[in-house]
């Protein structure tokens, strides 16, 4: 087993603790804030990564890459609009990993400037903060892509059924452990989303390159 892909295994494991429970907190903490208690009572408004880890969905990320936690309970009649709570509740998962991911690229581009003054000439230890960082924020931003795909019970479709009629909706979820059982054999047995994925994934990275040119220009004027 070489360096890189040690260093891969030790983000995963990093993901694991840190960030799956920084996006489940992130859901209890905007439900909690829209009005529903369930997941505080359940015990799961906390950072503590065992109060949300799910066994099968840990050893899969750390395997594969692509995991899971446990989701978080809500009951969106304690909402004030069932169906906006349900929706912005749902969206603060993947925006939690989005905003993980910016913050992890400016941490990156602050640490290389002040270790190599800018000057990202090739050595072990540049090869391998690059490797950890770039592979965690890849991560961060795979998991609010992926948590987006308008597929129940994933995050994308409690979003989506925000501007679907009730009908639809409760259509989609007498249907949704079979449909979600279709998915993730379509998805781990036969690849269909990994060209779309990485595409729009590059394009996230690209663009969090680009929103933080501001600080490669800061810290230019500063260092030199």
């Amino acid at each position: 087993m070489n360096v890189q892909t040690i260093l891969q295994y030790g983000v995963r494991i990093l993901i694991i603790f840190m960030i799956l429970p920084v996006h489940e907190f992130a859901h209890a903490w905007v439900a909690y804030k829209l009005g529903d208690n369930t997941a505080r009572y359940s015990g799961r408004l906390t950072m503590n990564p065992f109060s949300h880890v799910d066994i099968l969905g840990s050893i899969c990320l750390l395997l594969t890459g692509f995991g899971w936690a446990k989701p978080v309970p809500i009951n969106p009649l304690n909402f004030k609009n069932r169906k906006a709570g349900t929706a912005l509740t749902a969206l603060a998962g993947p925006l939690s990993n989005l905003i993980v991911a910016y913050i992890a690229m400016i941490i990156l581009k602050i640490i290389m400037w002040i270790a190599f003054g800018g000057e990202f000439y090739y050595s072990n230890t540049y090869a391998y903060i690059n490797i950890i960082f770039q592979y965690f924020i890849t991560i961060n931003i795979f998991l609010a892509v992926f948590n987006l795909i308008p597929v129940p019970p994933l995050d994308g479709s409690r979003i989506l059924c925000y501007f679907l009629p009730d009908s639809f909706e409760y259509k989609l979820a007498q249907y949704e452990q079979i449909i979600y059982i279709l998915f993730i054999v379509f998805v781990l047995f036969f690849n269909v989303l990994d060209g779309p994925l990485s595409w729009i994934g590059d394009k996230i990275f690209s663009l969090f390159d680009f929103m933080t040119g501001w600080l490669d220009m800061l810290m230019n004027v500063i260092i030199n």
